[in-house]
């Protein structure tokens, strides 16, 4: 479950890398970086850094259920809301949670 969301953190912090580079800072690429660091952590055995990744994709699910709420959605806005939802599933599975509360210093 852990791999997963470390998977879909480094893909976020991509994006928000390219959004960094194109566009200037964004409170949302900024967001997704914050989020790379805490699957660094997760990566580390840290709780500190599942801690950041799951708050990072909570902020991240309300923030894309707002843009969705604001814009009345696009298939893309609900393609990113989709794996907003995934990324908060996988952090907060029982047995992430187990592994993370028996195995993270």
């Amino acid at each position: 479950m852990l791999q997963g969301a470390i998977i879909f953190a480094y893909i976020n912090a991509f994006w928000g890398v390219l959004g960094l580079l194109g566009g200037g800072a964004s409170l949302v690429s900024l967001l997704w970086l914050a989020g790379a660091a805490g699957a660094v952590g997760i990566a580390i055995h840290r709780k500190w850094g599942w801690a950041l990744s799951l708050a990072v994709a909570v902020i991240g699910l309300v923030l894309q259920v707002l843009v969705l709420a604001m814009w009345h959605g696009r298939f893309s806005m609900m393609l990113n809301l989709l794996f907003a939802v995934f990324l908060v599933a996988l952090l907060a599975h029982p047995t992430s949670r187990l592994y993370v509360k028996r195995y993270f210093r």
